[in-house]
């Protein structure tokens, strides 16, 4: 891969992009490293995924805008559908992804963190749907998740307005679930900089994540994502099918027999080797 590292540590994969130089912009050849490293992850033994962006500087700072200024109506639509398609698979993937946002995630950048099930951020975090200051809407999925996750009405603002948010007013209306600070000593002095704060905690929480009933964890997601999408009657049926599906799982009976064991060792992470 050119613009894409991938790493696993356990059962835990880390995702980065890293076109540094170009703060990490997203043209054809990123979301076709994105894609076909997506469809490399060994599902069997990763539990959990965080997507970061190389560098101090930005996560993701946009779509290309060199590669978008010259295309025609039909390349545009072509250009849109291919970063929906990556980024619906993101939000679709059966286990739970993770952005780790540093920096700057504009435009697509803000799209890709929201393809991700929880967004955690550092302190000179950027976000932003800028595109209408370009003469376009979002093409990535913004006009649907930001609505989706913040409200209707602070989506139609942000977009409207092209207008960018910084990490503190992320958090405050919910669009990400943790703002990390840099570390610093009695005297002020820096010990651990906000990103690596925020990709320790990343991993703290991919790992605390990996620790549980992978499938039932799989399960939750697949049940949050498509009962969505549903009116609430229909959202239950969902939610009790892969509620009764669990049962059938050797980590349902693994993890009740656990609890019932009155003889047990006090082993925090039981499925943790399942």
């Amino acid at each position: 891969m050119e613009f894409v590292l991938y790493e696993e540590q356990g059962s835990v994969a880390v995702l980065t992009i890293n076109r540094e130089r170009a703060l990490n912009a997203l043209n054809s050849t990123v979301l076709e490293e994105l894609d076909q490293t997506i469809n490399a992850i060994d599902l069997d033994t990763i539990r959990c995924l965080i997507i970061t962006g190389a560098g101090a500087k930005s996560f993701v700072a946009g779509a290309d805008i060199g590669e978008m200024s010259s295309l025609t109506k039909e390349e545009g639509e072509a250009f849109g559908r291919k970063g929906n398609d990556v980024f619906r698979k993101i939000e679709t993937l059966p286990i739970p992804v993770i952005a780790a946002v540093n920096g700057f995630a504009l435009g697509g950048g803000c799209e890709l963190a929201m393809s991700c099930d929880i967004r955690i951020c550092s302190e000179n975090a950027v976000f932003g749907q800028p595109e209408v200051g370009l003469g376009i809407t979002p093409g990535f999925g913004g006009t649907q998740r930001l609505a989706r996750i913040v409200g209707v009405g602070m989506a139609k603002q942000m977009i409207y307005t092209a207008r960018n948010i910084k990490a503190a007013e992320a958090y405050r209306i919910g669009l990400v679930n943790q703002v990390c600070a840099a570390e610093t000593d009695a005297e002020g002095n820096v010990v651990k900089t906000a990103q690596e704060v925020l990709m320790e905690t990343a991993r703290k929480l991919a790992s605390t994540i990996a620790k549980n009933a992978p499938i039932a964890v799989r399960n939750c997601k697949k049940a949050i994502n498509e009962g969505l999408e549903a009116p609430m009657d229909q959202a239950i049926v969902i939610e009790e099918k892969l509620f009764g599906d669990c049962f059938e799982t050797e980590d349902q009976k693994y993890g009740m027999a656990f609890f019932l064991d009155k003889n047990k060792e006090k082993v925090k992470a039981p499925f943790l080797n399942r």
